[in-house]
């Protein structure tokens, strides 16, 4: 049975799941997503893109783990800035305890200087909204392994202001115009990132990605947008503070994401993403 699954649509694929990726220490290897595309076809991910060799489609990135990096790529130190160190985690997946053609579970390892920090199980499921849409429901829930307390921090928390990344994240595929990024009620980058709100959009030429919180903790994190530099958006975990889990202490982000064809405007947008988290 292959390692790599297929999510399907009725019937149509829509994803390929990579669990056992081969690359560079530097890029922080770790199962991902790529390419997910939208029912019509059109790629809404891209794979190690030449601005950031360390963006992975979609999948769960975090850029300190007690100062290990699993997100790829240089680490932010205070007083330093971006800096490339040793010091590069890796997420290895261990089993599937779920397959099916819409969705699987799975069981990873995050190990750094060859010790394991924290187990993960992650639940992702691909379901129909309408002809032109789907959803991709993404769970993951992180369990401290170890005997100590473990922090998880961010570019922010380290000293860098609006770099607060960590968590879900979905490299979203560049094209020559920026895409459009808006919420329920903001609309922009600028609007949008560093901000709480129940959803965010990125529209493209011909496809739109609705994203959102799917329990009371996730809908806490601020998401993390970006569309002028390259189109990415995700969650902050780390926002203003490092986050802690005691050992045996599990934390746990559900994030909703609408795939549709089209330039989706604020009413549909909101619509489907209602119909995709609805109980």
């Amino acid at each position: 049975m292959t390692e790599s699954p297929v999510l399907r649509v009725a019937g149509r694929p829509v994803g390929r799941y990579v669990t056992r990726p081969e690359l560079p220490a530097r890029l922080s290897p770790r199962p991902y997503l790529h390419p997910v595309t939208t029912l019509a076809g059109t790629a809404v991910t891209e794979l190690s893109p030449a601005d950031h060799l360390h963006h992975l489609g979609v999948g769960v990135a975090v850029p300190d783990v007690e100062g290990s990096n699993f997100w790829g790529g240089r680490t932010f130190v205070r007083g330093q800035g971006p800096t490339e160190l040793d010091n590069h985690g890796a997420q290895r997946h261990l089993s599937f305890q779920l397959r099916d053609p819409d969705g699987f579970v799975e069981e990873l390892r995050w190990v750094a200087d060859g010790g394991e920090l924290l187990r993960e199980r992650r639940t992702v499921a691909a379901t129909e909204l309408t002809d032109t849409a789907w959803a991709l429901d993404f769970t993951f829930a992180l369990t401290n392994t170890t005997a100590q307390q473990l922090t998880i921090g961010s570019p922010a928390t380290n000293g860098r202001p609006g770099a607060a990344y960590g968590g879900f994240f979905w490299r979203a595929r560049k094209e020559a115009e920026a895409p459009r990024v808006f919420t329920p009620d903001a609309e922009g980058e600028a609007e949008a990132h560093g901000r709480t709100a129940d959803w965010l959009a990125l529209a493209g030429s011909t496809w739109t990605l609705v994203l959102a919180g799917a329990t009371d903790a996730t809908r806490r994190d601020p998401w993390f947008v970006r569309t002028a530099e390259y189109p990415g958006v995700g969650s902050s975990l780390a926002h203003t503070e490092r986050v802690s889990i005691a050992p045996g202490d599990t934390l746990v982000r559900r994030v909703v994401t609408v795939v549709a064809d089209g330039r989706l405007d604020r009413t549909r947008a909101a619509a489907l993403i209602r119909k995709a988290v609805a109980p």
